[in-house]
């Protein structure tokens, strides 16, 4: 039995440092005081927004822009995740 050897890919793959904004508007049927913990808003909402508008939530406006940044403007932390990910066996 012979085995061909797994190909990999010509090119080193590259990544990149982006700065993503998303507005939403919506309406949202929810308990009051629900929604004073920042955290637990933010974590509510993404799991309704996975999961779609149902009766209790109800979009207006959404808008989403990506957009690449300079490395510079990234936080040092940020950036050294950044070289040890290009660095990374699993990228080559």
């Amino acid at each position: 039995m012979s085995y061909k050897p797994l190909q990999q890919p010509s090119e080193d793959p590259d990544v990149a440092i982006y700065e993503c904004e998303i507005q939403l508007k919506f309406r949202l049927i929810e308990e009051r005081g629900a929604l004073n913990d920042r955290e637990q808003l933010l974590e509510m909402l993404l799991d309704a927004l996975t999961c779609g508008p149902d009766e209790y939530l109800e979009y207006g406006h959404t808008h989403a822009s990506v957009q690449e940044i300079d490395e510079t403007k990234a936080a040092p932390s940020m950036r050294r995740q950044l070289i040890r990910l290009r660095n990374s066996a699993d990228l080559r």
